[in-house]
């Protein structure tokens, strides 16, 4: 029994680190960017869009389609390092036991 209870203490450190690691993800904020910065795009630890930066130079008539593609490209962009973020947090949190089915996930 003495062994389930030192798991149990592990599971509830886990869980507690899992926690603070969801607050402090939600705080931050990445930037994705395309055209050479021309774009930029950021998004919060949530995945939600905060902010969009748009070159002025973007917005030339004719220039519509462009700009759908590096805007799309900039959240991309975003939202792969997101997921590298939220990636290396559960590393950070779980351990080697990160990515295993029945694991939490953010």
């Amino acid at each position: 029994m003495k062994d389930l209870g030192f798991l149990m203490k592990q599971a509830k450190a886990m869980q507690e680190k899992l926690h603070a690691a969801k607050a402090d993800l939600e705080r931050s904020e990445i930037d994705g960017v395309s055209g050479g910065d021309m774009v930029r795009v950021t998004l919060t630890g949530g995945g939600a869009l905060a902010r969009l930066h748009i070159d002025e130079s973007l917005l030339a008539p004719g220039e519509g389609e462009i700009l759908a593609d590096l805007i799309i490209a900039a959240h991309a962009d975003a939202k792969r390092k997101l997921d590298v973020k939220q990636g290396e947090m559960m590393r950070d949190v779980a351990g080697p036991l990160a990515g295993l089915p029945g694991m939490p996930s953010f």
